[in-house]
């Protein structure tokens, strides 16, 4: 048996030994999974045989241009030997404001408006926004628990993530992290709706760019170069595009799909934002700036939401 036969072996078990220790979180990653393939299949059947596309092109210039913010954060950090820790956390802070206030007003309650006018009652479209708030959660909950990777706040995180590279594992954490912003691109342009697609993806852009930037000075401590962690970090945006076209794949395929892939890309966003970037800005002791920066970045999309929608 080769090497790579035996490292594929010995992880799977290491994945199975882990979903068997969580068998809860392991259903509840299925099960969203299986929603989620449900909902993209419904879409592309609809686009296919009904012929009604959706605004597939508005949802692929929203991700790239997240990865061209991502880009632009990485370049910034060429010229730069170092960043302080306490930028970095109140940069992360205010990324974390914007994604706290565009899951708040960009998502969850446009998507409350949404399921009212498809089941007309207030409490039933509540109950919807937060079915789709717990399927987003199940999934960051599951592929957290079952992918292995590192954050610099708990280190290597996963099956078997002591046997990875410490690259590999922070490019692992960087696409788990981008994932549910690229979903929630895709999903605000679904309904044709710009007021909130526009203000969502241009929130999502400008928190993009301290996230580049902080990928790419993280991704030195690892050892790698500068033009390789610049690379890296770079190539780590191709989630948004990606991740956009799940978003409005998911919510493109029938009326109630979309409330609820509001609230699965919102339990996505908020999940990331307390289980990885909030405990990340206040490790080091810079809880004050870091808050700070948070109730900035809240404040700019909040001002963003109201201007440009």
């Amino acid at each position: 048996m080769s090497s790579a036969q035996v490292s594929l072996s010995h992880f799977r078990a290491a994945w199975v030994a882990q979903a068997e220790a969580s068998p809860w979180i392991t259903a509840g990653l299925g099960v969203s999974m299986v929603i989620v393939v449900w909902l993209v299949g419904s879409s592309i059947y609809n686009a296919l045989v009904n012929g009604h596309p959706g605004n597939l092109h508005y949802a692929i210039y929203g991700g790239v241009a997240g990865f061209a913010c991502t880009a632009l954060g990485a370049f910034m950090a060429i010229p730069m030997r170092r960043i302080g820790i306490r930028v970095q956390d109140t940069m992360l802070g205010f990324a974390a404001g914007m994604m706290l206030a565009a899951s708040s007003f960009s998502l969850i309650l446009p998507g409350i408006d949404a399921a009212k006018g498809i089941t007309g009652g207030g409490i039933s479209a509540a109950a919807t926004v937060v079915l789709g708030l717990t399927l987003g959660v199940l999934l960051m909950l599951g592929l957290d628990r079952l992918t292995p990777h590192e954050h610099e706040s708990t280190g290597p995180c996963g099956p078997d993530a002591g046997r990875i590279n410490r690259v590999w594992l922070f490019v692992l954490a960087i696409t788990l992290h981008n994932l549910p912003e690229g979903m929630a691109i895709g999903v605000g342009f679904a309904d044709s709706d710009f007021n909130v697609g526009i203000p969502l993806a241009t929130a999502i852009c400008i928190q993009d760019i301290p996230e580049g930037l902080a990928v790419a000075m993280a991704l030195r401590t690892t050892g790698l170069s500068i033009p390789g962690s610049t690379l890296i970090a770079i190539c780590s945006g191709l989630m948004e595009p990606i991740g956009s076209l799940v978003g409005i794949g998911m919510s493109s395929g029938f009326a109630l799909a979309y409330p609820v892939s509001m609230g699965l890309a919102a339990g996505a966003m908020l999940f990331v934002v307390s289980h990885e970037i909030i405990p990340e800005t206040h490790r080091n002791g810079h809880q004050t700036p870091a808050t700070l920066g948070l109730m900035a970045g809240f404040a700019v999309m909040m001002f963003l939401d109201t201007a440009l929608g």
